[in-house]
C-alpha cells in the first residue's frame, strides 16, 4: 500500500502539477486551496440535500471545481495542455440554472440575511467561499496568465449559490429575512 505521506512537503514546499516546486504559501497554492475548500463545502451541501433536485447538479459542480483546481495547479506548464478545462458550456449551464430558479422566485428588492434552512445556509456559506476564490484568482492573474473563462465561471458560480439558496428556502416555505 502506498503511504499517504511523502515527507516532500515537510520544509514548507510542495509540487504543482507538472513538477514545479513552490512554497506552500504561494498565490497559486492559495487559489488551489480556496477551490479545495469550496469543493469540500459542496460535499457538505450535497450531504444535506441527499437526493433533492440540486444535489445532482452540485455533484457536477464538484467535478468542475476539481478541473479548475488542476488547471490552476498546472498554469504555464506543458502539463496544462492535458487538463480538461471548464468553459462556456459550464458557464451557460450555471446561467440556465440561475434563470430557471429565478423564474420561480419572488423579485428581490432588498438585501437578505444569509440563512434559512440548513441546506440554504450552507449554500450561502459556499457563496462566500466562492467570492474568496474570485479574489484570490484576481491576485493570481496579476502574476500568471489566467483564462478569462475562470473569472466568469466563479462569478456565475457565486450567483448560482445565492439563487439556489433562495430557491431551496422558497420551496421549503422558509421566509427570507430582509435587511
Amino acid at each position: 500500500m502506498t503511504k499517504i505521506y511523502t515527507k516532500t512537503g515537510d520544509n514548507g514546499e510542495t509540487s504543482l502539477l507538472g513538477g514545479e516546486r513552490v512554497a506552500k504559501d504561494c498565490i497559486t497554492l492559495q487559489v488551489v486551496g480556496e477551490i479545495d475548500e469550496l469543493n469540500s463545502k459542496m460535499g457538505e451541501v450535497v450531504a444535506h440535500l441527499w437526493e433533492e433536485e440540486p444535489a445532482g447538479f452540485l455533484k457536477k459542480i464538484q467535478q468542475d471545481l476539481f478541473k479548475t483546481g488542476a488547471e490552476i495547479a498546472s498554469l504555464q506548464t506543458e502539463f496544462n495542455s492535458k487538463i480538461t478545462k471548464i468553459g462556456q458550456e459550464e458557464i451557460h449551464e450555471l446561467e440556465n440554472h440561475i434563470d430557471s430558479h429565478s423564474e420561480q422566485l419572488p423579485e428581490l428588492n432588498n438585501f437578505i440575511l444569509p440563512g434559512g434552512n440548513l441546506s440554504a445556509a450552507h449554500l450561502h456559506h459556499a457563496r462566500t467561499i466562492c467570492r474568496r476564490v474570485e479574489r484570490a484568482l484576481v491576485s493570481l492573474g496579476k502574476e500568471k496568465e489566467v483564462r478569462s473563462e475562470l473569472y466568469v465561471y466563479f462569478n456565475r458560480l457565486s450567483d448560482y449559490f445565492f439563487t439556489a439558496a433562495r430557491w431551496i428556502n422558497w420551496n421549503d416555505g422558509v421566509e427570507e429575512q430582509k435587511v
